[in-house]
């Protein structure tokens, strides 16, 4: 087998191995539901519903940045190193987010 030949079988595999069980109708119906949570999103910001509007909102705004991660970013197939490493700074920064917001006495307004 000539480098070339090495190169381009090497290439073929590598491609079929990172989308391995996935075909495109799997990452369409991701682009959908990512697609409809934005759709629920905008709705959010027309409709009133109370003290409920930003927590609805942050909780589909985390449901649509763990499935770009899992899916586009390939998070899912991974190592188990980065699956901890991205959960713990996820959980810090929801940790984060939820003690600004209680510095600023947000969970008091009603």
């Amino acid at each position: 087998m000539t480098t070339v030949e090495h190169a381009s079988h090497a290439a073929e595999s590598h491609d079929d191995h990172e989308h391995a069980g996935h075909s495109n109708k799997h990452y369409y119906l991701v682009a959908l539901a990512l697609a409809v949570l934005t759709g629920l999103e905008v709705l959010l910001s027309y409709v009133d519903i109370g003290a409920a509007f930003l927590p609805l909102l942050m909780i589909l705004m985390m449901i649509k940045f763990i499935m770009v991660v899992l899916e586009f970013m390939h998070l899912r197939r991974d190592a188990k190193l980065f699956h901890y490493l991205f959960w713990s700074g996820f959980i810090l920064a929801i940790l984060v987010y939820i003690g600004a917001l209680a510095t600023f006495k947000f969970f008091l307004a009603a």
